[in-house]
């Protein structure tokens, strides 16, 4: 981003422009080239066909390169990241989402760490494999898998956090990988994509005081496949009736209803508590230790992809990409 000297609010830049923020790029000892959307998108206006064309670049140019780096703008990172880890099946290259803080063009950015380390991560191989051949996240000294981002931070440069897994990498002197934690392909297959994505979901989140009519509201929109459902703690809901009711209704009428916690760390256990027990009697699917941007993705991703209601079931209850801890 650089500020606007007419509205003085920041905005957009293309990649040359970064070039010339950035002149260190231009002493890798690597290929660098660059491919921007025209005209370049806003964070808060990135969507789903932002995240196809994504994809479709990735697999137009994967063959050339030995990794990838995707500026992105921080406020819907994680949602990008998320949902091209489902997108790219088979991936042996890392794709790495980065960006900044500050704008660019501020002396004290932190973009152009960032960058650089995104880039040099992106390039390293050993033994002619990936050393993090993944959808990622890095920003401030850390590398996360993509799908278990959130944005954290707006105020800080460490604005990402990955509650529930461990850290990619640690950056410092060093690049100290974390091998244990990174998914490496038992093998090299041809890259696969997806280019269909369902939106027909929703997301209710649930707080003291809910009213009837706003659930009602949410749960008769037309045309509605999915809701993510964000709970109390692990994964509990108010106990009245008529919550209950509504939620048991729609999941026998055929809805998708996934639990994840409003909190950044831990997980839903449905039963543990009273306050849940209700939701997995009605039919309420575990998100497991999900974020809630991962699980938003991972529905448009397989009710675009998956026709069959149970195998869409079946697949929630699984790691697809790393996404949850089962």
């Amino acid at each position: 981003m650089v500020n606007n000297p007419v509205t003085g609010s920041l905005t957009p830049l293309d990649f040359d422009h970064i070039l010339n923020e950035v002149p260190e790029l231009n002493k890798f000892g690597c290929l660098l080239s660059a491919i921007s959307f025209n005209p370049p998108l806003d964070s808060s206006d990135i969507n789903p066909e932002a995240w196809i064309r994504l994809t479709e670049i990735l697999k137009e140019n994967y063959d050339k390169y030995d990794g990838f780096v995707i500026l992105h703008g921080t406020d819907t990172l994680a949602y990008s990241a998320s949902a091209l880890s489902f997108l790219l099946e088979n991936q042996y290259k890392p794709v790495i989402f980065t960006g900044s803080q500050l704008p660019i063009g501020i002396l004290r950015t932190d973009g152009k760490e960032n960058l650089i380390t995104a880039i040099e991560i992106a390039a390293a191989y050993q033994n002619g494999q990936a050393m993090v051949p993944e959808v990622c996240v890095y920003f401030e000294n850390k590398l996360f898998r993509g799908n278990r981002t959130r944005k954290h931070n707006a105020d800080h440069f460490n604005a990402f956090s990955s509650d529930n897994y461990p850290a990619l990498a640690n950056v410092g002197i060093h690049i100290h990988y974390n091998y244990g934690a990174i998914h490496y392909p038992a093998g090299i297959s041809r890259l696969k994509i997806y280019t269909k994505l369902d939106t027909n979901i929703a997301l209710l989140k649930v707080f003291p005081g809910i009213r009837k009519s706003v659930a009602e509201a949410i749960l008769n929109i037309n045309g509605l496949k999915a809701l993510v459902l964000e709970t109390f703690g692990t994964g509990n809901a108010p106990t009245s009736e008529w919550f209950v009711k509504l939620i048991a209704d729609a999941v026998r009428n055929g809805l998708i209803v996934v639990n994840v916690t409003q909190c950044n760390a831990g997980k839903v256990d449905m039963g543990r508590y009273e306050t849940s027990l209700a939701l997995l009697n009605a039919g309420v699917i575990s998100g497991y230790d999900s974020t809630t941007e991962a699980m938003l993705a991972k529905l448009m991703f397989l009710i675009g992809n998956k026709k069959d209601r149970r195998e869409i079931i079946y697949c929630l209850n699984k790691s697809i990409s790393g996404e949850i801890s089962v």
